[in-house]
């Protein structure tokens, strides 16, 4: 199983942010963002900052695809 965050990409369009501006709000690092690009697993409290700084639910932002 593995981690997608396809979601979370089409949010950030969706809000006219990129992965910097979503770095900064969120207060994470950028080790964190490589790791979301690579679709690599990061910890639960990456997510929940990602989560508050957008306003939205982790189904949100990420899939786990088979």
């Amino acid at each position: 199983m593995s981690v997608s965050y396809d979601k979370l990409w089409k949010l950030l369009i969706d809000k006219k942010m990129n992965r910097t501006d979503l770095k900064n709000a969120a207060g994470i690092s950028f080790n964190v963002l490589a790791k979301m690009g690579k679709g690599e697993a990061v910890s639960m409290e990456s997510m929940l900052k990602v989560c508050k700084a957008l306003d939205c639910d982790i189904s949100d932002v990420m899939e786990l695809e088979k």
